[in-house]
């Protein structure tokens, strides 16, 4: 049985499904992977909107529309997709996948170049013991210049709508200068979990040997109990990616 007191979530960047290394469709294992951590919620980039999703077989996932709803199954009945990229035959962005109820969500289009093509996905959802939960979902540019101007649409926008209460935004946030931090920490009251629990951002690219610091999980009135790397098998076969597994504790929020 579920403890509501805590909350543990999975971020991670999917690479459209792909393995880096052949390119083979590895749906399927990301399935398998992401349900073993059991995570309340499910952060996801680069993950593909309306694509039929192919099994280890080769065959086409008859019951599932979209890697969205293959992913999710079972686990997670609730969900939502924000489309940033769209290409001929297909197209991809960010999705939560929740245990909880969705009251609400949105998708704003914070794309600066025609190259890359990025969103903020804003997730309302109503959790047994904070009411209203609201999550973040985002994947940032590349460029400094881009990224900078991507936390300030970040921080306009939650200053107006999410001035208080509890928060979390997690995702590729591309910022291997490790620049970003102070920004959200100073206008929106939000610590990232594995800094403060460990004293550095973790290391999630590339999965083979991760170096840079990608994928973070910020949060607020929510305090840190335990941030991990999952790093080693299946994980170094599927993305270029590593995902973050973080736990928070929902009774004693952190106050700074």
């Amino acid at each position: 049985m579920k403890n509501d007191t805590k909350l543990r979530l999975l971020t991670y960047n999917m690479h459209k499904g792909l393995s880096f290394l052949s390119r083979r469709q590895v749906l399927e294992e990301i399935k398998r992977a992401i349900h073993d951590v059991d995570a309340d919620l499910v952060f996801l980039q680069e993950i593909r909107g309306d694509e039929k999703p192919i099994e280890g077989n080769g065959r086409e996932a008859a019951d599932f529309e979209s890697q969205l709803e293959y992913l999710a199954d079972t686990v997670w009945p609730h969900f939502a997709y924000g489309k940033n990229a769209i290409y001929q035959s297909s197209n991809h962005g960010n999705a939560i996948l929740s245990r909880f109820p969705v009251k609400q969500w949105s998708n704003v289009d914070v794309s600066t170049n025609p190259f890359e093509r990025r969103g903020l996905l804003h997730v309302v959802v109503a959790h047994p013991l904070l009411r209203e939960l609201h999550l973040i979902c985002l994947h940032l540019n590349l460029l400094a210049t881009g990224r900078h101007w991507q936390i300030e649409r970040l921080v306009g926008k939650l200053k107006v709508e999410v001035d208080d209460g509890p928060l979390i935004i997690a995702g590729d946030f591309n910022d291997w200068p490790q620049g970003l931090s102070g920004r959200l920490q100073d206008h929106l009251q939000v610590i990232e979990a594995h800094h403060s629990l460990h004293g550095r951002h973790a290391r999630t690219f590339p999965s083979l040997l991760p170096l840079l610091c990608l994928d973070r999980v910020y949060c607020r009135q929510l305090a840190p109990l335990s941030a991990q790397v999952l790093t080693g098998k299946p994980w170094t076969q599927m993305s270029d990616h590593v995902p973050l597994l973080v736990e928070l504790d929902l009774v004693e929020p952190v106050s700074r």
